[in-house]
């Protein structure tokens, strides 16, 4: 690995050639990202036969190495004050998926050399709107805000707004910021894909109901999940009456989902009940209630994030857990921290960026994950 150290310079004795290679060098955001041809070129605005002569001759120095036959890699590490201060407002601290964001985005931060201002909106839309404060007052050149509660999002986008400060949301929309999170309908719909398809090879295509785990307080566009889980069980399962599907709001919470669910089987006995919602604690919440009542046959759920607790569910014998729609959060970082990038060096970047999702299942869970503690892990919390 070179390193490099960057020190002032009287810009008179500058040589443009040289000036160029360090902008291709610097398209690299960190050691292991790897870049295309195209890539380089949207980033330092070259012209494409200027750009590929550099990175050849690049190459043949050894400041990059060739990965595959179309795309390289920095064999450099600039040392320099980190120039770029990103704020970002993480949902909550106690949230296994908001964890993995947060670890992910801190290691991308480091890679490209950023100082990341982190705070904690604790799911509380009080807080939040503080939060948003604080990092005005830190004077962060962006913002990721990764918060629940669309009632204040128009509130925290005038702050940020107000003080020219570019925004990123994640998850939940905030007007006049790019969205970083996942296609909420196609998630939905292949949630409720899988649940239609294994209650008509199981049940005949005859389950009593379908309970939809909402967040109100998230707003519409979560909402859109629960729209697409109607709509893939009644893809597999048509005919199906609209009046078995039953929404109910348990605040994004396990135990709020718990006990709701826990109240909603009791005069339900014998039932055979289909389950997915906005996220998977209320999932999660949902089975441990279906257990403790001691009806667990009477379920199948999917969840939607495939968080440490679902996995460690799915490889459990038995599991009434068909799968989970995987978003994979603990890769948010990179994406976050390119976008981020991408907006403060005025870039064109799209109104909204979906992070990849992918079915988790038993069958399949060691491969997406094979570092998860023992197979055999009990459900929990």
């Amino acid at each position: 690995m070179i390193v490099i150290w960057v020190l002032g310079m009287d810009s008179s004795y500058t040589v443009e050639s040289v000036m160029r290679a360090v902008a291709v060098l610097r398209a690299f955001r960190s050691p292991e990202e790897c870049l295309r041809l195209r890539d380089v070129i949207e980033r330092t605005h070259m012209e494409k036969t200027v750009a590929f002569r550099l990175l050849r001759t690049l190459e043949t120095a050894g400041a990059l190495r060739r990965v595959g036959k179309l795309r390289y890699a920095a064999n450099v590490r600039w040392r320099e004050e980190k120039a770029v201060r990103i704020g970002y407002a993480a949902q909550a601290e106690d949230s296994l998926f908001s964890r993995a964001v947060t670890e992910g985005l801190k290691r991308a931060a480091e890679r490209a050399n950023i100082e990341l201002v982190v705070v904690n909106n604790e799911y509380n839309a009080r807080t939040a709107v503080k939060n948003a404060h604080t990092l005005v007052e830190q004077k962060v050149q962006l913002a990721i805000e990764f918060q629940t509660h669309e009632r204040v999002a128009a509130e925290i986008s005038g702050l940020f707004a107000g003080a020219n400060i570019p925004m990123i949301a994640v998850d939940i929309p905030h007007p006049g910021a790019a969205f970083y999170g996942v296609n909420n309908y196609r998630v939905g719909l292949l949630a409720g894909r899988v649940l239609g398809r294994w209650a008509r090879q199981a049940w005949s295509g005859e389950p009593d109901e379908v309970l939809l785990l909402a967040l109100e307080a998230a707003g519409s566009l979560p909402q859109l999940r629960l729209t697409g889980a109607q709509a893939g069980v009644q893809e597999m399962i048509p005919g199906i009456s609209p009046d078995r599907f039953v929404q109910m709001d348990c605040r994004g919470e396990f135990e709020a989902a718990l006990e709701a669910v826990t109240r909603h089987l009791r005069d339900r006995r014998g039932r055979r009940i289909l389950v997915t919602g906005v996220n998977e604690p209320m999932v999660m919440g949902a089975l441990r209630a279906f257990e403790e009542a001691g009806v667990s046959r009477q379920c199948a759920a999917v969840g939607l994030g495939a968080i440490g607790d679902a996995r460690a569910e799915l490889r459990r014998p038995g599991t009434r857990l068909l799968g989970c729609v995987g978003f994979f959060p603990e890769h948010y970082g990179d994406d976050l921290i390119n976008l981020a990038l991408d907006l403060l060096q005025g870039g064109q970047i799209p109104p909204a960026m979906y992070a990849p999702s992918h079915l988790i299942t038993t069958e399949n869970v060691s491969k997406f994950y094979p570092n998860d503690g023992s197979p055999q892990a009990p459900l929990r919390r």
